[in-house]
């Protein structure tokens, strides 16, 4: 014969089948800190009823799933954040091209010719008109006769000249080289760090994920154990 006694819910105050009591001190403990939000007066000796336990059982696996879509989305945020932050430190060294004063923009330019074939080529037309119009075309007596003392003292201004401009470029260039390798560490460090700590939160995530799954499989137990008790009764 079966029992018809019942039993008061704790939460609802609502009469139910005593086959369907499940008390406080048996429910699993993220289901019972669910429960407890919603009713902060709910002890273990409380009882409520299967049906009523599912629907916080249906809600701790909702709230799981939510949780876990919140964080994928956060950690995706955090990663375009930091590629954004990547790009301004890479284009910070582009723009010191457009800090160069006057002066270091003539060095550059002197000494990109100074060291091309164009002034090559340039130079060496240059001299041979000299040589060959002194000695050709003037006979050895026009206004810079052989050992061309003239074409010496250009010569001498040129390099003497030529020299230290070349070196004000070479200087500038070995500096913005040694920002550019400077801003090359500070984006690999922070490479490795944001690396390092997406690893971090992917060992964090799977650990927790492993940990909510054991979670979800008790209460799906639990329930599939009720209904297989409900079945027996």
């Amino acid at each position: 014969m079966k029992n018809n006694s019942t039993f008061k819910s704790a939460i609802s105050g609502l009469p139910f089948a005593e086959s369907e009591k499940i008390c406080g001190k048996s429910i699993h403990d993220p289901i019972l800190g669910l429960i407890k939000k919603e009713f902060p007066d709910f002890n273990d000796d409380d009882c409520i009823a299967v049906n009523e336990l599912n629907v916080y059982r249906q809600k701790y696996i909702s709230n799981y799933l939510s949780t876990e879509i919140g964080a994928l989305s956060a950690m995706e945020k955090s990663v375009i954040s930091s590629l954004k932050d990547d790009k301004s430190i890479v284009s910070s060294v582009e723009d010191e091209e457009e800090t160069r004063n006057l002066g270091q923009r003539v060095a550059d330019k002197v000494a990109d010719f100074g060291g091309s074939w164009t002034f090559i080529i340039s130079f060496v037309v240059f001299i041979t008109i000299w040589i060959g119009s002194n000695v050709y075309i003037f006979l050895n007596k026009g206004f810079d006769p052989y050992p061309f003392i003239l074409l010496n003292l250009i010569l001498s201004c040129v390099a003497a000249l030529q020299a230290p401009v070349i070196m004000m470029s070479q200087n500038r260039q070995e500096e913005k080289d040694r920002n550019r390798a400077k801003k090359d560490y500070m984006i690999n460090l922070k490479s490795e760090l944001e690396i390092r700590m997406i690893h971090d939160k992917i060992d964090h995530l799977i650990m927790h994920q492993q940990q909510e799954l054991i979670e979800i499989q008790k209460v799906q137990i639990e329930m599939m154990n009720d209904i297989l008790d409900q079945i027996k009764k």
